[in-house]
C-alpha cells in the first residue's frame, strides 16, 4: 500500500514530509543535527508521522510548531517534546479556538482517500502541554546546526517562521506559500501579517519552504506577497472583511 506521506530529501540532513493526498497539502520538515533533530510541524494527524521520523533519524526529536492550527499539530501526539510560541500555549494545553466539529468539517471539506484505519468521525484536535515555549530570537542548537525562531504574527498570534543562518533556509509556515493566504479569521490580523512578511523579507534567504501546496517555490514570492499587501494597504482595504484579493501566484483573503 502506498504511504500516506511523501518524503522528499532537500539535502543530506533535511527532509520534507508531505500529505499530498489531502486538499490542504501540508508540509512538515525534519532537520537532523549532530546531536538532536527537529520536526517543524506534524501535519494533519491522520497517519503516524512519528514512524516516518523514526525512519529518518534515531536522534531525539523536538517538534517546533509554526502555529497551533489543527492542520499543523495533528501529529504532535506522536512526540514527547513539543515547542510552541508562548502566545499559543493555551491553544494546545487549554482550548483550541475551534470546536472538533468545525475542524472535522474542514478536514473532510473535499473528497479524500484517507489512510486505512483512519476514522474522520472520531478526529480530535491535539490537546497537550508543550514542553518548550518559543520567543522571537530564540536559537536552537542541534549540534553543528542552528535554527532561529522568528515571531511572525498575523495568520495567528503566535505564528513563527524558522531560519537557518548557515543554509539560509526559511521555513515559512502559513506566512508564505502559493495559494490562498488567510487573514480573515477572528484570531488573525492583516496588518500584522503584512509587517511579518516585510520582516522576513529582510533576511538573507536562499530557499523558502512553505507550509502548504507547491514545495519548490521561488524566494521572490516573499517580495511579491509584500507588494500585494502594500497594494491592498494603499487602497485602504487592509482590514478584516475587505474580501479576497487575487494576484498571479497567490490570493490574500482578509
Amino acid at each position: 500500500m502506498k504511504s500516506w506521506f511523501t518524503v522528499e530529501q532537500i539535502d543530506s540532513e533535511t527532509f520534507a514530509i508531505s500529505e499530498y493526498g489531502h486538499w490542504e497539502e501540508p508540509h512538515c520538515y525534519l532537520l537532523r543535527g549532530q546531536k538532536k533533530a527537529i520536526l517543524i510541524d506534524s501535519g494533519l494527524g491522520v497517519a503516524d508521522i512519528g514512524a516516518v521520523a523514526d525512519e529518518l533519524t534515531d536522534l531525539p526529536v523536538t517538534v517546533l510548531t509554526t502555529h497551533a492550527h489543527w492542520d499543523h499539530i495533528g501529529g504532535h501526539r506522536y512526540f514527547d517534546r513539543i515547542a510552541v510560541h508562548e502566545k499559543e500555549r493555551d491553544w494546545l494545553s487549554v482550548r483550541f479556538p475551534l470546536s472538533d466539529e468545525t475542524v472535522r468539517a474542514s478536514l473532510t471539506a473535499r473528497p479524500c482517500a484517507f489512510p486505512a484505519g483512519f476514522d474522520a468521525k472520531s478526529y480530535r484536535v491535539f490537546h497537550g502541554e508543550p514542553q518548550v515555549l518559543l520567543h522571537d530570537g530564540d536559537t536552537l542548537d542541534l549540534g553543528g546546526r542552528t535554527v532561529r525562531v522568528v515571531h511572525t504574527p498575523g495568520h495567528s498570534p503566535g505564528h513563527c517562521c524558522f531560519y537557518e543562518p548557515e543554509r539560509k533556509y526559511l521555513y515559512a509556515g502559513d506566512l508564505i506559500y502559493q495559494g490562498r493566504l488567510y487573514a480573515f479569521y477572528p484570531s488573525t490580523d492583516p496588518q500584522q501579517f503584512y509587517e511579518s512578511v516585510k520582516k522576513i523579507g529582510r533576511y538573507d534567504v536562499a530557499r523558502v519552504f512553505p507550509g502548504h501546496h507547491r514545495l519548490d517555490i521561488p524566494v521572490s514570492l516573499t517580495g511579491e506577497i509584500a507588494d500585494g499587501f502594500a497594494e491592498i494597504a494603499r487602497n485602504g482595504l487592509l482590514k478584516q472583511g475587505s474580501g479576497l484579493f487575487r494576484f498571479k501566484e497567490f490570493q490574500i483573503q482578509i
